[in-house]
């Protein structure tokens, strides 16, 4: 596919988006239908619809158009990278249809990128500029400008197989070029091959898990101890659950209310040589255990660099949900915690309502309990937005 054919197919992907798809609904559903495009043309689509997700505001206004579209935002980002528009927008060959005589007029008053509103420049929905800064201080221009960037990739060294050194070596073997990330001990950050990841020797013997450097700092400062009971109550894919038995030898279970996200779950810690116990609702009941994790659902707003399609979803009604959903679950893990053990509350949030406001009003809620420990990290210490809290009894 020529440059100009594979902004044609974003144009398209993005209107799917845009009415509704998920975005890895609609880049699934293109790939599928053209099988003419090879594996460069779909990693090249995906790289322009999740670059013009991230910055929707910006790239609309900069088209001149007050509502965004595939060809608004492809505009937009032509705009913004200095490129002319009219070199892709020939109608030949796959390629975007011309611009129109509106279009045109759009264009020649669109503001610059330095005279957008601070919202449309740094892409945030309005209703969310207040917690943020509320949330994030100082740092609130720094990180969202940082979500308007693509996301690095982060692997964990699985510690428990090998060290990072060694795992860097095995991933060179089969072309990818990593190195150590400060934020912890087992996070490398890749900065080369990223896309032949899944299919080195690395990867399939278990050496290194895709993980974000946040998540694995917070694991990491988890009190684990040999020989303790640990549960990870919302384990989704289960990999928080490999990340704590790959670092300390103890009784790991995990739960999920969708017992399917944990599908390969027992195939992962076979291949990364720990032991995990699966169980469901019913089997908790009568359990207690030392250490309960709960990466709660959350808004994911510390992952938009990822998934910038969230960002334009949520809405203030959602997030309210959210925020008596993680309540919810918070109280009842009270439940199954020992007298003497603790509660690990994760979200991958930025905004104080999943986090320390939510640890305030469950402490509130619940006499006898305080928070020991807590930190949110950033995009500027390098992974995704993610908050972790220790919880335990006086």
């Amino acid at each position: 596919m020529t440059p100009a054919a594979r902004l044609g197919a974003a144009i398209d992907i993005l209107d799917r988006v845009l009415s509704g798809a998920a975005a890895e609904q609609a880049l699934t559903s293109w790939a599928r239908a053209s099988r003419f495009a090879g594996s460069g043309d779909r990693a090249a689509i995906r790289d322009h619809v999740y670059d013009a997700l991230r910055c929707l505001r910006s790239f609309t206004a900069m088209a001149g158009a007050h509502t965004p579209s595939g060809r608004a935002l492809i505009l937009g980002s032509l705009r913004a990278a200095g490129q002319e528009p009219d070199e892709f927008f020939t109608g030949e060959a796959y390629a975007p249809l011309p611009l129109s005589q509106t279009e045109r007029n759009a264009l020649s008053v669109a503001p610059e990128a330095g005279a957008l509103p601070e919202a449309v420049a740094l892409d945030c929905p309005d209703w969310l500029m207040v917690p943020l800064k509320d949330a994030l201080g100082e740092n609130f221009t720094h990180v969202l400008q940082a979500f308007r960037e693509r996301a690095p990739v982060f692997l964990r060294v699985n510690s428990a197989r090998a060290d990072v050194p060694a795992a860097i070596e095995a991933l060179a073997d089969d072309g990818v070029e990593a190195q150590p990330h400060p934020l912890t001990q087992t996070a490398i950050e890749v900065i080369g091959g990223a896309r032949r990841i899944r299919n080195s020797a690395a990867y399939l013997s278990g050496l290194v898990e895709l993980q974000d450097a946040s998540p694995q700092a917070a694991v990491a400062a988890l009190p684990l101890r040999r020989g303790m009971k640990v549960l990870d109550f919302c384990a989704g894919g289960g990999g928080k659950t490999l990340a704590m038995a790959a670092l300390c030898d103890a009784d790991y279970t995990a739960h999920d209310v969708a017992p399917q996200r944990m599908r390969d779950l027992p195939e992962r810690a076979r291949r990364a040589g720990v032991a995990v116990s699966i169980r469901n609702g019913k089997a908790l009941i009568g359990q207690r255990f030392d250490l309960v994790l709960l990466d709660v659902p959350c808004s994911g707003s510390g992952t938009w660099r990822r998934a910038p399609d969230a960002k334009w979803t949520l809405t203030p009604d959602r997030l309210s949900d959210l925020v008596k959903v993680q309540a919810e679950i918070l109280d009842g893990a009270v439940d199954i915690v020992a007298p003497s053990g603790a509660i690990a509350y994760m979200t991958c949030s930025l905004l104080d309502a999943e986090n320390r406001e939510q640890i305030d009003a469950f402490i509130a809620r619940n006499p006898g309990w305080h928070c020991c420990a807590e930190r949110m990290f950033t995009p500027i210490d390098g992974g995704d937005g993610f908050y972790s809290a220790l919880l335990t009894r006086e």
